[in-house]
């Protein structure tokens, strides 16, 4: 388990993390969430001990990081993939790693086969591509077989059959009761894969709450229903006191996403033809952007929007719209 308390970190008068307590328990992958400028690599670094917290503390199974006596046994974490030592090969580069936490040498084989990098141990790693490179430290976190695994942008750089193994890879480490924390920007990603999750912005924690529940809290649910008899189903609904927005399509929506048998009842009854009655509910993105708009510290504006020039260019700050951290404190 990491136990988060109170975490907050300052740079001069930056509060880049504010408070911030929660607990990532075993069994479950918590997806970490917030816009760029939120606080999440800040508080992963501290999770480490790589930056030291201003207020607060972190702990990993009841301890400090730092205290840990081989770290890799306890806890694997994906960072920053370019860390590798680009003059070594893959296997020398996780060869050192597990001699410095006495893991045996042939674990390094296994881990290289479980990413697939097998073909390429003996190269070095700086001829890696980004994805190859996202492999390897992968193995680098997998190595001690840790009962506790974080990573960050797993999927970075990954083709479509390497994002869907490390999806998989991090249910099933879940499902082996481990402990996964993974921060990503790709909603789609963390929704096929997170069961639970932390969203921060500002350095504030927002919410601590499974991925159905942050749906339902943060998105519109309701039900589109249509038919060739339009009106006559107009006049059905309000006699059974069912409040139906029309939309443009000719389709009626009804507020809840239970409503859907209720509505298919009163059709059938009434000899009614529905062509369409689905239930609508928002996406994890749609949510994520609902909660967080007031959290957001960098907005870029498309070029036809009024107040700004038409030639004018996107926002130089890569971090602010293309994934990365910016400031380093994303």
């Amino acid at each position: 388990m990491i136990e988060v308390e109170e975490l907050t970190k300052r740079y001069g008068d930056k509060l880049a993390v504010d408070h911030v307590s929660f607990h990532v328990r075993p069994g479950h992958v918590t997806g970490f969430l917030g816009p760029n400028g939120a606080g999440k690599s800040t508080t992963m670094r501290m999770m480490l001990d790589l930056d030291t917290p201003t207020a607060g503390v972190v702990r990993i199974d009841g301890k400090h990081y730092r205290d840990l006596p081989e770290p890799l046994k306890y806890m694997g974490a994906l960072l920053d993939a370019k860390a590798m030592h680009g003059g070594r090969s893959a296997y020398n580069n996780l060869l050192c790693l597990a001699q410095s936490n006495e893991i045996p040498r042939a674990r390094v084989d296994e881990v290289l086969d479980v990413v697939g990098l097998t073909p390429v141990a003996r190269k070095k790693s700086k001829g890696f591509s980004l994805g190859m490179g996202q492999r390897l430290g992968i193995a680098s976190a997998l190595l001690g077989d840790p009962k506790i695994l974080m990573f960050d942008e797993p999927v970075n750089g990954l083709d479509p059959e390497g994002i869907h193994w490390i999806r998989n890879l991090m249910k099933n480490l879940a499902a082996q009761g481990r402990t996964v924390f993974v921060s990503s920007h790709l909603m789609s990603e963390m929704a096929l894969t997170a069961d639970h999750l932390i969203v921060i912005g500002q350095g504030r924690l927002l919410a601590d709450t499974s991925m159905a529940d942050f749906i339902a809290e943060n998105s519109r649910s309701f039900v589109r229903v249509r038919s060739p008899q339009h009106e006559q189903l107009k006049d059905v609904l309000h006699r059974a006191g069912v409040t139906a927005v029309e939309v443009g399509d000719g389709s009626f929506e009804i507020e809840g996403v239970g409503v859907a048998k209720q509505i298919g009842e009163l059709a059938a009854a009434s000899g009614l033809t529905l062509h369409e009655l689905s239930p609508q509910q928002a996406s994890l993105e749609e949510a994520f952007m609902r909660m967080t708009a007031g959290a957001v510290e960098y907005h870029a504006h498309n070029p036809d929007e009024p107040g700004l020039p038409a030639a004018a260019a996107p926002p130089t700050r890569w971090g602010a719209q293309w994934g990365g951290s910016g400031d380093g404190k994303g």
